[in-house]
């Protein structure tokens, strides 16, 4: 496994309290390092936020209109595929007119 990823998972599970005492150390020495640190606080970043409060910051209605807009969204994989045209051969334009190219 890479050390990296180990480090984070030390460091995510002490930031829940959840470490076990024999990762302990590991986790506090790759506290110890630039990318512990920021580790450290990305975790505490997202734990904050998922444990916020919503916030009425949003518009009047703007989860009606959040639903229309996706309900109006064509779904995925279901577009419609538009084929061109073939080209005029005397002229190799798909809109028929003879303007040079």
């Amino acid at each position: 496994m890479d050390t990296n990823k180990k480090n984070r998972e030390h460091i995510s599970a002490l930031s829940d309290g959840e470490i076990r005492d024999a990762d302990q150390e590991l986790a506090l020495v790759a506290l110890d390092t630039p990318d512990g640190r920021e580790a450290w606080g990305l975790y505490h970043r997202i734990g904050d936020i998922l444990r916020a409060e919503a916030t009425a910051d949003l518009s009047p209605g703007f989860s009606e209109r959040l639903v229309a807009r996706l309900a109006a969204e064509p779904a995925p994989g279901k577009r419609v595929a538009t084929v061109p045209e073939p080209a005029d051969a005397a002229t190799g334009r798909v809109d028929g007119s003879t303007a040079s190219i």
